[in-house]
Order: C-alpha cells, then sequence, then structure tokens
C-alpha cells in the first residue's frame, strides 16, 4: 500500500480530515527544484482527535466516498 506523510488542513468534516502533502519536483528543462502540493481527504474514525496543523501519515485505500481514497494511520506529532 502506498502511504503519504502531510500537514493536517482541516477537522471540521465528520470522521474525515483533509491532509496537504508537499513534494519537490524537478524542472525538467531547467532543472530547478520546487514545491507542489496537494489536498487528499481521508478517514479518521475520530477526527476531533488529530488538530490542526498535526502532521500525520494516510495510507491508500479501497474508494470510501467520491473524494475519499485514504485512511489515517498513525500521528506522526501533534499540534498544540
Amino acid at each position: 500500500m502506498r502511504t503519504k506523510t502531510g500537514t493536517v488542513t482541516s477537522n471540521k468534516m465528520t470522521k474525515t480530515i483533509v491532509v496537504k502533502v508537499v513534494t519537490d519536483k524537478l524542472h525538467p528543462k531547467y532543472k530547478k527544484r520546487f514545491q507542489v502540493s496537494k489536498k487528499f481527504y481521508a478517514h479518521c474514525e475520530d477526527s476531533s482527535k488529530v488538530p490542526m496543523g498535526s502532521i500525520v501519515t494516510i495510507e491508500e485505500t479501497r474508494p470510501l466516498s467520491k473524494l475519499k481514497r485514504w485512511k489515517l494511520v498513525e500521528t506522526v506529532s501533534v499540534a498544540k
């Protein structure tokens, strides 16, 4: 299974968190590195326990809804 690590940007929905994953890419011609970010919707049984700004690891799973294809595996660090 694929896993990704990112920052929680929203926990307002029931059983769903939004995780922002930032990756580095290399420009094909100019060879300069730049950052690209993408939002992933992840299933979390109790989204109130994962505050915004926390760093989490998510794992790919079967489609759970229209946008949710990931689930929360662990919380790496909790924001205060």
